[in-house]
């Protein structure tokens, strides 16, 4: 679903991670969520687990830019890798993304029973089973989820820019390196 080259929106790709990618992702986003005691969603009022700049994602971030290129049909740039533990009544409100999520994929790790939780792109309601992502263009494309009814589904969101595009200084997202959570975190300061 949706075209690929120079008129990407959007596409739908089925085991995007393989099944074993997708089952040491799940175990590890469940066991962090767990002993989750800083990182949470302050925006709202569910306890969804949040990190950001993730080591072992932003791994999976690099390892699948060849990828993420090949189905996209262009020169990547990698930005950062983001995830998240939704439950109960979790919501994705009607958005679009920053310039540093300009070629984007959410990836779906697992759920509870196999809860479904269908992501929409412009209207177009995109149904995910663990490992498969849809692949989208961030910054153009409204996207949300509605009310989650679960109790959990893991997420995973990587992000790149067009190598040959006007955000590539949104590589790293702006950051020295991966792995980290910003240039303060780095130089250890304090907000």
């Amino acid at each position: 679903m949706g075209v690929i080259g120079k008129d990407f929106k959007f596409k739908k790709v089925k085991n995007f991670l393989t099944k074993s990618e997708t089952n040491i992702l799940k175990d590890y986003t469940i066991m962090k969520h767990r002993t989750n005691i800083t990182s949470f969603d302050s925006s709202s009022n569910v306890l969804d687990t949040k990190f950001y700049g993730d080591p072992v994602m932003e791994s999976v971030l690099l390892n699948k830019q060849k990828l993420m290129e090949k189905e996209t049909g262009m020169k990547l740039l990698p930005t950062y890798a983001f995830w998240r533990m939704y439950t109960h009544l979790a919501e994705l409100k009607k958005h679009k993304d920053r310039p540093s999520c300009e070629i984007s994929t959410t990836i779906m790790l697992g759920s509870d029973g196999g809860c479904e939780w269908p992501i929409f792109m412009e209207g177009v309601k995109m149904d995910l089973k663990p490992g498969d992502a849809v692949i989208y263009l961030g910054c153009e494309l409204k996207h949300w989820r509605e009310t989650f009814t679960g109790d959990w589904q893991s997420q995973v969101f990587m992000h790149y820019v067009n190598k040959n595009g006007k955000y590539t200084d949104w590589h790293k997202d702006k950051r020295p390196m991966f792995g980290i959570l910003n240039n303060d975190t780095w130089l250890g300061k304090q907000k």
